[in-house]
């Protein structure tokens, strides 16, 4: 299967709260907004992101809930800056900042419509955690 290009869309109960927040807060651009959907882009063009209001006809009953077990990752040059930022902007920080042994500083926020967002910058891992999984 050869795919053309990749996109997740969120389900949201309030639209434009969470264009807003992708907007305003993370720095992706509107492509499309006919209201009940909206399509966003990060200004690289490499990160496609749709919202789509929860109970839309386009959207199987039986799916029009809210979000579980599903985390966006988001890949930052600076996670500290990003959560100092985003804290005063007023984001909803549900995990702070920590660096993990197998080479992430991260910290955890959600979005309005409660979709889980890692934000994410890769540092050095721990040597001691690359010997112990074998990965020297």
């Amino acid at each position: 299967m050869h795919f053309n290009r990749f996109s997740t869309c969120l389900l949201t109960d309030d639209v434009a709260k969470s264009k807003a927040f992708y907007v305003d807060l993370l720095g992706f651009e509107t492509i499309i907004d006919i209201g009940w959907f909206v399509g966003l882009q990060a200004s690289e063009r490499s990160v496609e992101l749709s919202l789509c209001q929860r109970d839309h006809t386009s959207i199987p009953a039986g799916f029009q809930r809210s979000a579980a077990g599903v985390v966006l990752g988001l890949f930052v040059s600076d996670a500290a800056a990003e959560e100092a930022r985003l804290r005063q902007e007023g984001a909803r920080v549900v995990m702070p900042l920590r660096d993990e042994p197998w080479g992430q500083r991260h910290f955890f926020l959600t979005d309005p419509a409660g979709v889980l967002i890692d934000m994410i910058q890769m540092i050095p891992p721990s040597p001691q955690w690359m010997t112990d999984h074998g990965l020297v």
